[in-house]
């Protein structure tokens, strides 16, 4: 596990390991999206745990881009103080902290975002719960700005870094999709035109931050959707930010709309289900000089180690951090069973009805040694 460990910065941040704790949502903040001492102390968990980058759950830039209850608002500042909070936790525990920044596009609904949803075209797709309406050139405008602003508070509020949601068919992946974007104008049609959102908010966010702070983008490497991103596109998307200096990409994979393919694939239990974004990611890093994250179904440190000695510059995860905090120090300490989430997703339903997730399974057991 010698590579796992080593020491590695990034555009000035430096961390400890090559192990990244991908965006989660935790459903841990009030309903108006101020995180709650609960989210705290769950950041200090990971950080004490020895995680080299914790990525926040996923943050909307403005009211009507909220998905999920219980989910992080990044859009006032209002929440300035809980905001500190968080970051020093973290840094107390020796840890670095990245907001990811989103906005949910047509990937929610009235209900949550408090009105009819925004998305690059309007159409009824398996991906959307109701027809959004298509945004106008001054709505694109105005969320750009949105996003900017955002970033600008992450790094006030004392964040290591910002990481831009591009992936999973949120908005910005909705751009970046043919499936989701139907526009024909110029943020439509040639993936160059698709691209333009995403560079335009990526500028805008660069400018609010500065040279010197870490801005990371979350691309899907394939929407794994046959009218949806392909391979082919999204290496061509890293090629464009490459190109704009930004320093991490981070390779996932899949919408809601991809049926077993989706972000979060259940019953990973054996190592050559392991790694299932691995493919995409090699393409973009063969593309591009900036340093590449790959996050889907990692669970043993062999193959972890096998993906850094193939190229990858860090290995993201996320589930197995919800059942083990812990996991990058037990691995440092040499113990290198595996990770012990079983992938039921079992751990997002008490994030829907009891303000925040856990690990059922763990749970469960602990109550049976009782």
């Amino acid at each position: 596990m010698n590579r796992i460990f080593e020491k590695t910065t990034i555009n000035g941040m430096s961390l400890a390991n090559r192990l990244v704790r991908s965006a989660t949502w935790e459903g841990m903040c009030d309903q108006d999206g101020r995180p709650t001492e609960r989210l705290v102390s769950c950041y200090r968990d990971l950080a004490e745990g020895g995680v080299g980058l914790i990525i926040t759950g996923y943050a909307f830039v403005r009211r009507d881009g909220k998905q999920m209850p219980g989910k992080m608002g990044i859009h006032t500042d209002d929440f300035a103080p809980e905001m500190h909070r968080l970051a020093d936790a973290v840094h107390d525990k020796g840890g670095k902290i990245c907001m990811q920044l989103v906005h949910a596009g047509g990937q929610t609904d009235t209900r949550n975002a408090g009105t009819r949803p925004l998305a690059p075209s309007a159409v009824r797709v398996e991906q959307f719960s109701e027809e959004p309406r298509e945004m106008g050139l001054s709505d694109i405008r105005d969320l750009i700005e949105a996003f900017g602003a955002a970033a600008g508070r992450a790094k006030e509020y004392g964040f290591d870094a910002v990481q831009l949601h591009a992936a999973h068919g949120y908005l910005i992946s909705q751009f970046l999709s043919p499936h989701t974007n139907r526009r024909t104008d110029e943020y439509g049609g040639l993936i160059e035109n698709r691209c333009r959102f995403l560079l335009e908010v990526y500028r805008r966010v660069r400018s609010e931050v500065g040279p010197g702070f870490p801005v990371l983008v979350k691309l899907n490497g394939s929407d794994n959707l046959a009218e949806g991103l392909s391979t082919g596109d999204a290496v061509f998307a890293a090629r464009l930010l490459d190109t704009e200096e930004v320093d991490a990409i981070e390779v996932s994979g899949g919408t809601p709309a991809s049926g077993d393919k989706t972000p979060v694939r259940r019953k990973i239990d054996r190592p050559d289900q392991e790694a299932y974004n691995l493919d995409p990611a090699r393409e973009i890093k063969k593309a591009v000089k900036c340093p590449v994250m790959v996050v889907g179904g990692f669970r043993s440190p062999s193959i972890v180690e096998k993906a850094l000695g193939e190229g990858m510059d860090y290995v993201s995860m996320s589930r197995p951090f919800i059942r083990e905090p812990r996991l990058a120090e037990r691995w440092r300490r040499g113990d290198s069973a595996s990770a012990t989430c079983i992938s039921c997703n079992g751990c997002f339903k008490p994030g829907l009805r009891e303000g925040g997730i856990y690990c059922v399974v763990e749970r469960k057991e602990k109550k049976h040694h009782h």
